[in-house]
């Protein structure tokens, strides 16, 4: 796999899912030795369950550890330190992941009882916690997500929970971006697996989750972010601390010259959306409200969700006071049909398409401003 390489899998099987993304990888033979230490590293920031939109899967963590074993790899960890308003030991449990570490006899390492080190990062001390600095091979596991200050939050702001609680504070003072950018520039990571399965729409503490029902794979941690940022509906160069860490050589943001390998892309046409993709949830909250604009027929999850995304992005600017509800036509059941406005390939019959399979949030919000 190259840093240009993006690796993405849909459905609901999500344990099975992150074995199959893993294998397509050969993370095994990029890893290399099995004596290496091997590092997870999920995000825990807050004692929620990974339905709330919030924290990662556990069966992502289930997925990733059965798949080193497998492989013989038996030094393994997995760290992370919850935000400073919580407590890890808390939010391991809530989320499950401490069970998964249990039942494959693999430690759990709470970085907030951690001692740490300064380091210089491109310029600006930081200081990180020791254990992370043991692991020779770093998967780092965010959650694809909206956040309230830096709106959107990915691979590069989740090594936050690498650090010590005083620096997170610090961070918090200084404006997360600057030092967000710097901190990648020193801390570990090989490998980013994120979990894109149904992160919140705007806010990092959850309440508000978008289903997916995708898993990505990384090697580029700024690639990562960019992808993330285009999946709910933004331009990578308007979020501050993708734009400096990319002045900081962090990695590359450009997601239209990366190669996207889609698994299990003969199993769409074979199967039927609820097959291969599972009922949704009834949306609630303000994806609900969003989703009163949506005429929706057998619709995929991870094109569903970017439509919800990109209609959220369309409401900050106001553009949906006196659109019609139900007007935008998603879904496989749509295929060979006409109409007027639709979003998908699905759609193509459609007077007014856009495609793709699924679509970017950040292309639906362009074709929804020129075409509704």
């Amino acid at each position: 796999m190259e840093k240009t390489d993006i690796y993405t899998i849909q459905g609901t099987d999500y344990k099975q899912m992150t074995q199959e993304l893993l294998d397509a990888c050969h993370l095994a033979e990029d890893i290399g030795d099995v004596k290496k230490r091997v590092g997870l590293k999920p995000n825990l920031a807050v004692a929620k369950p990974a339905s709330s939109g919030a924290t990662t899967h556990p069966e992502l963590v289930d997925g990733a550890l059965t798949y080193l074993q497998e492989h013989g790899f038996s030094n393994l960890v997995v760290m992370e330190s919850s935000w400073v308003g919580d407590t890890t030991t808390r939010a391991v449990r809530v989320n499950g992941i401490l069970d998964v570490c249990k039942k494959h006899g693999v430690e759990f390492v709470d970085l907030q009882k951690d001692d740490s080190v300064a380091l210089d990062a491109a310029g600006m001390e930081i200081k990180v916690c020791k254990q992370a600095l043991t692991v020779d091979y770093m998967i780092n596991m965010p959650v694809v997500k909206g956040h309230c200050q830096t709106t959107v939050t990915c691979a590069l702001k989740n090594n936050k929970g690498l650090i010590p609680g005083s620096e997170k504070r610090r961070f918090h003072t200084l404006g997360l971006h600057k030092p967000i950018a710097h901190l990648n520039t020193v801390v570990p990571q090989d490998f980013v697996l994120a979990d894109n399965i149904c992160g919140d729409l705007d806010f990092e503490e959850g309440g508000n989750p978008v289903t997916m029902n995708r898993i990505l794979a990384f090697k580029d941690p700024l690639l990562c972010d960019s992808f993330a940022a285009e999946a709910l509906g933004h331009r990578p160069e308007d979020i501050e601390y993708i734009r400096l860490a990319r002045d900081l050589k962090v990695g590359s943001t450009d997601v239209s010259g990366a190669r996207i390998h889609s698994l299990r892309e003969e199993e769409k046409e074979a199967m039927t959306a609820a097959e291969l993709y599972g009922k949704m949830p009834a949306p609630r909250g303000r994806v609900g409200q969003l989703s009163g604009y949506v005429c929706p027929k057998d619709a995929c999850s991870a094109c569903y969700g970017s439509l919800i995304y990109a209609l959220d992005r369309l409401d900050e600017r106001g553009m949906l006071k006196g659109k019609e509800k139900g007007s935008i036509a998603i879904g496989q059941g749509y295929r060979g049909e006409e109409g007027a406005l639709g979003v998908g390939n699905c759609t193509k019959c459609f007077r007014k398409s856009l495609g793709g399979c699924p679509p970017k949030a950040v292309d639906i919000v362009k074709f929804l401003q020129e075409e509704w």
